[in-house]
């Protein structure tokens, strides 16, 4: 599982045999949180929450990922085709 980037300590991965749509999961102690990516222009769209984690949180990280949606389409795009 390629580990893509981290965002306020948390991983961002794209597992490499997994489905359609393009989504990231965000991984911190705690929790999972898949974000569907709309690729290749979003908006970013929360599909999973799994375990504790605020709505704080999830906003920062969404807010943080949503700059980088054309790097993580293009990392989607890499493992399994097109969007």
């Amino acid at each position: 599982m390629p580990t893509i980037s981290t965002i306020n300590g948390h991983r961002v991965v794209i597992y490499p045999a997994d489905h359609r749509p393009a989504h990231v999961h965000v991984i911190g102690a705690d929790f999972e949180v898949v974000f569907i990516l709309n690729c290749p222009d979003g908006p970013i769209e929360v599909r999973t929450i799994v375990g504790k984690v605020s709505d704080a949180a999830i906003r920062r990280i969404a807010r943080n990922i949503e700059p980088e949606i054309a790097v993580f389409c293009a990392a989607w795009s890499k493992h399994h085709g097109n969007f």
